[in-house]
């Protein structure tokens, strides 16, 4: 499609830009000059395009290439041998082949995450999954690590996954909201990404809007600034809020504030709901004093609350970090059940809304139209597949049982895992455990640009394109914009697509190459689109047009929310037709962990006695743990490490100094952070982000770098949706005082040539 421009548009999770090239390196990301608030991560692009851990060659970890015990060579810590791309190939082709005869295709995990591209050809979980489904199947997984326990219960309460439905816009907040509670706040840092990329951001704009309406809102969050400037802060214990939003619910019933009218027109179940408000079965009532014990906000305080929520047009709105504990699934089902008693869901402004300050999209109006895509195939296999958060268990236990959404299921034997495009060793929980239980299968392939953590435990790595050194088409089902992703710079080293590396797969196993080209997949999928488009009425141009110009602008198309569509008597797809605040399909699954209705259930966690609670959330500087390694996230670490907030009362008990490198700990592992204290963290807890390379010391086995998944626990949310519990997670903290080792995590490992 043409030659490489220096300046040519592009696009990322992060915001679409303009690559500025001289001498064959990428020197700037240009902010794209459609783009209102370009995000400061384009800073790092740069850097890591060019970085020295880029993979330069196919390499094989010389423990597996001579055959050699994993105990005497253990992925993660053996040396690897460059060789050339047909030795690679072959060697890849005969173990997948070999894999598949002995065991069967169920015995190969096609991993990986998704996050790798905002490009929807390039994207290297779907050629991965493609090459797999065409050459005999594969074991794959369902679910997100985002927000796999609300999307199991959501469809059983509301008959749809509304975390990924038209949701309320900023303006209709604006417009109609009076209060407006946030659980887990709207952290605006979020709203710079995208997973099919951005063109021009809104998020933050549209949210200040909807605060300069005048609506009351209310943070509830142990960490303060995970709302804007201007919303009432209200610290609470975390992994609280059903509690909390259980007292306001009896606040509602008992004073006989609750829409009755509603609850019986459009929900099922609520009377027994009720009772167990009451205290019918267990001889507790869920009052605002219950709840005060739980939470630590005063009972008087949710009682008020609960008054002026139903006097007022409320807007509930829950982050998917919530469900991301123990019994995750509660505050979803209990925030649908909390805005049905007040009467206002399906009313702009009103109701509840998930997911706001996740991604830029939420809250911007989406138009939902569906964007290009170059499809994965059809999987022999589908329909066994695992949830996501548990490939450990899956390893650890070939053949086990194990209960998913009301059916019994078995582990398969993985004997073969091929990662593409993601990093379990950033997503994954109990990085410990992950790195024992990834030493089970026979093989571990991985595609990766870079030295990864993933790609240090790996047996065969190819190395594969950055998106800069390929043409793309960015396009998301939220955003205005659809972007070419021009190609600016040739691939580093011997790095080639993923779509070529499976191409010459494909081949190997004695199967038709899945294309003619990228050209040719490009124009097809962007035509497929426009056709899509056109089908809802928005015209878009031809492909060489739109490719020549670089971008094409969408037509808005108004959103068709189906609870306003419930409040017209149109029915939602559960049994009932209604919203299930009791649901019989789940209380006949009998699971002690999940039951028919929403209840407040203790974690398992705080038996552990340890004093603080750890807060793992999604970092300023990088996406996940993407752009870890450019100068945007390494400016905000602390003596190379990455920076853990303590409240000032946390600190001084403890002797921590500002800057001081920390040692958190608890029975799963340790990790070393650098101490910045701020009183936007409430006394109990302690804030450390995702995304920190993982950096084991070799000796000791303390993580060095600050990645808080070595300290969170690895258990599923509940039998229903199996979905991470990261932050159920409780730990102390100490001043470390000793020599401090050396920060690894972005050196390649040691490398010999064949």
């Amino acid at each position: 499609m043409g030659g490489m421009s220096d300046s040519a548009l592009h696009a990322s999770h992060w915001g679409a830009f303009r690559a500025r090239v001289q001498d064959g390196r990428i020197v700037e990301a240009i902010p794209f000059e459609e783009d209102p608030d370009p995000a400061d991560l384009l800073g790092s692009v740069p850097d890591v395009v060019h970085a020295a851990n880029r993979v330069a060659r196919p390499a094989v970890r010389r423990g597996w290439l001579e055959g050699r015990s994993r105990v005497d060579a253990p992925r993660g810590a053996d040396e690897f041998v460059e060789v050339d791309w047909d030795t690679a190939i072959d060697l890849v082709a005969r173990e997948i082949t070999r894999v598949r005869r002995e065991h069967g295709s169920e015995a190969i995990f096609g991993g990986s995450y998704g996050w790798a591209s905002a490009g929807r050809f390039h994207h290297a979980k779907t050629q991965m999954q493609r090459f797999l489904a065409a050459s005999g199947g594969y074991t794959g997984h369902v679910g997100t690590y985002s927000f796999g326990a609300s999307s199991v219960i959501l469809p059983h309460v509301l008959g749809f996954d509304a975390n990924t439905s038209d949701s309320h816009a900023w303006d209709d907040i604006a417009e109609h909201t009076e209060t407006w509670l946030m659980l887990g706040g709207v952290p605006t840092r979020n709203m710079k990404v995208d997973s099919g990329g951005v063109g021009a951001h809104r998020g933050a704009r549209g949210l200040a809007r909807a605060l300069a309406g005048g609506a009351r809102a209310i943070n509830v969050n142990p960490i303060r600034d995970e709302a804007p400037t201007g919303a009432e802060w209200q610290p609470i214990r975390p992994g609280t809020d059903v509690a909390l939003l259980l007292g306001l619910a009896h606040t509602l019933l008992v004073e006989d504030r609750h829409d009755r009218a509603f609850l019986d027109a459009h929900t099922t179940g609520f009377d027994r709901f009720a009772d167990h408000l009451r205290g019918a079965s267990d001889g507790i009532a869920k009052d605002a004093d219950w709840a005060s014990g739980i939470t630590g906000i005063a009972a008087e305080r949710i009682r008020g609350l609960a008054r002026d929520m139903s006097v007022t047009r409320t807007l509930i709105t829950t982050t998917w970090s919530l469900q991301r504990a123990e019994h995750g699934e509660q505050p979803y089902w209990m925030t649908v059940v909390l805005a049905a008693m007040l009467g206002g869901i399906g009313r702009p402004g009103e109701g509840f809304a998930f997911g706001f300050g996740s991604t830029d999209g939420i809250g911007s109006g989406a138009q939902r139209f569906r964007p290009p895509s170059h499809g994965k195939g059809d999987n022999p296999l589908a329909g066994r597949e695992i949830p996501v958060a548990r490939i450990v268990d899956a390893l650890e236990d070939p053949g086990g049982a194990y209960d998913f959404d009301g059916e019994r299921r078995t582990y398969p034997d993985i004997r073969l895992v091929y990662w593409a495009g993601g990093n379990p060793f950033h997503h994954h929980q109990d990085l410990g455990r992950l790195r024992a239980a990834w030493q089970r299968p026979d093989t571990v392939i991985v595609n990766e640009p870079w030295w990864t953590p993933t790609a240090k435990h790996a047996d065969i790595v190819l190395p594969a394109t950055t998106t800069l050194e390929r043409d793309d088409i960015a396009a998301s089902s939220s955003d205005d914009w659809i972007v070419a992703m021009k190609r600016a710079v040739d691939p580093v080293g011997e790095a080639l697509d993923d779509s070529e590396i499976f191409r010459r797969l494909s081949l190997a196993v004695g199967l038709d190459a899945p294309y003619g080209s990228v050209d040719d997949a490009l124009r097809e999928m962007y035509e497929a689109g426009r056709a899509s488009a056109a089908r809802i009425g928005v015209d878009l141009p031809i492909f060489d047009e739109f490719w020549e110009r670089g971008s094409t602008r969408l037509a808005r198309v108004a959103p068709r929310n189906p609870l306003a569509r419930l409040r017209a008597g149109e029915p939602l797809a559960t049994p009932s037709g209604r919203i299930e605040i009791f649901s019989e399909t789940i209380d006949g699954y009998g699971y002690d962990d999940c039951l028919g209705h929403p209840a407040w259930l203790p974690p398992r966690e705080w038996a552990t006695g340890y004093p603080l609670h750890l807060i793992s959330h999604q970092p300023a500087t990088r996406l996940h743990s993407q752009l870890d390694g450019g100068s945007v996230s390494r400016a905000a670490k602390i003596r190379g490490r990455e920076a853990c907030r303590i409240s000032p009362t946390d600190a001084a008990a403890r002797g921590i100094r500002d800057g001081d490198v920390v040692r958190l700990f608890n029975d799963r592992g340790s990790c070393l952070a650098g101490a910045a204290i701020s009183d936007a963290v409430m006394p109990g807890v302690v804030a450390l982000p995702t995304g920190a390379w993982f950096d084991p010391d070799p000796e000791t086995g303390i993580e060095r770098h600050g990645n808080p998944n070595v300290l969170t626990a690895d258990r599923g949310t509940s039998k229903l949706a199996q979905g991470t519990t990261a932050q159920t997670t409780l730990v102390d903290i100490e001043r470390f005082d000793g020599d401090l080792p050396p920060v690894e995590a972005f050196d390649p490992p040691r490398i010999a040539r064949r």
